[in-house]
């Protein structure tokens, strides 16, 4: 119904803000990750998701349409409600939730407080196939636990790179060169960026 709201930011706070639209304002609810991606500025756009229950009408606010589509995809699972959805994208990114759900991390899930294994199977089973399909993941591109990935976009960020922009470099050096060591990629990062 509501897809999305633009409007003066009155109020900023880690789990809410309050959205100030031609006088009328809008308490949503939103993830960490949405709150570290909005500017200290005072107009914002939130992409939009209204949770309609009998005692309650509930307003989720995401910084992007891909993280509001993850939270969808989320809910949609049998025991996984609005909280629990909103804790996930707090604890991880919504790029982190599509690939641990793509590549059947069950621990990466099970680490976020208040779901257990069960749960974090559950998630996999329900969501790998539409994760996969909506966001084209190939699953052959999943590499998981890969430390030289991580130490290498560790010592990128350090370095100053744009943390999105490095990790697409070295996926792509990781998918021409699965078994590169970290000096090599961060080598052939830094000739790519």
């Amino acid at each position: 119904m509501i897809t999305h709201l633009e409007g003066k930011l009155v109020e900023k706070n880690p789990t809410d803000v309050v959205i100030d639209c031609n006088g009328v304002g809008y308490f949503i609810n939103i993830s960490l990750h949405t709150f570290s991606q909005i500017p200290d500025r005072e107009h914002l756009r939130l992409y939009t998701y209204l949770q309609v229950r009998e005692d309650s009408h509930s307003l989720y606010g995401f910084s992007s349409k891909t993280e509001r589509e993850i939270f969808k995809l989320l809910i949609s699972v049998s025991g996984i409600g609005a909280n629990t959805a909103r804790t996930m994208l707090s604890s991880l990114t919504p790029d982190q939730v599509k690939e641990g759900i793509a590549g059947e991390d069950v621990a990466l899930i099970q680490s976020v407080k208040g779901i257990g294994a069960k749960t974090a199977q559950r998630v996999i089973i329900d969501l790998k196939d539409k994760v996969l399909k909506v966001y084209g993941i190939d699953e052959l591109s999943l590499i998981p636990n890969n430390t030289n990935k991580d130490e290498a976009l560790s010592a990128l960020d350090v370095l100053g790179f744009n943390k999105k922009q490095s990790e697409k470099v070295v996926d792509r050096i990781l998918k021409s060169q699965p078994d590169a060591q970290v000096e090599q990629i961060i080598k052939d990062a830094l000739k790519n960026l």
